[in-house]
């Protein structure tokens, strides 16, 4: 008990609407971290369809386009947790919640540390952009059959983004813990 009162005493002191707020700048911070995977995934695709076009020149246009479409939709984990970052900094829903401030609290840490996930929804939707630029790149005339595969492939990669963001998503607008 004495190592709790040692660790988290201090926050019986700080106003509550202080606390959950500071907890929420931290949780958007974290929330961020997400961004690390749509840039090695749009890295990857760009470094790709660069190397399609070095081979191909001809099919560099088409690389080109199915590196840009496929790192768009690498960009979505990396935007879902800049919303989820947006909300807890200017639209905090929590800061108006009755209950345990601790919870409420913890909730915008822990909808920060859920928008983690995106980390390997933006590698993977990118390494299949890459993979589709390079594959344009060597026979531009199957663009469209590529195209279609990677985008098929990249939806459903991104499954553990979504989830992230409804986990993230429920910590910040139903009080479920409380």
């Amino acid at each position: 008990m004495a190592i709790l009162d040692f660790l988290f005493g201090w926050m019986q002191h700080v106003d509550g609407k202080a606390l959950i707020l500071g907890f929420s700048a931290v949780g958007a911070g974290i929330a961020m971290i997400a961004g690390i995977g749509p840039g090695v995934g749009q890295g990857y695709a760009a470094g790709k369809a660069a190397e399609a076009v070095g081979n191909n020149p001809a099919g560099g246009r088409q690389a080109t386009i199915v590196m840009l479409l496929g790192a768009a939709v690498a960009e979505t984990s990396g935007i879902f947790s800049l919303v989820i970052a947006i909300v807890m900094l200017f639209a905090n829903p929590l800061v108006n919640q009755t209950g345990t401030v601790i919870i409420l609290a913890a909730s915008a840490i822990g909808a920060g540390l859920s928008m983690i996930a995106g980390i390997g929804p933006g590698i993977g939707q990118g390494y299949a952009a890459g993979k589709g630029a390079e594959a344009v790149g060597k026979r531009p005339k199957l663009q469209s059959g590529i195209v279609r595969t990677m985008l098929l492939g990249q939806a459903v990669a991104q499954t553990t983004g979504i989830y992230a963001l409804i986990i993230a998503l429920i910590l910040l607008f139903v009080n479920v813990l409380n």
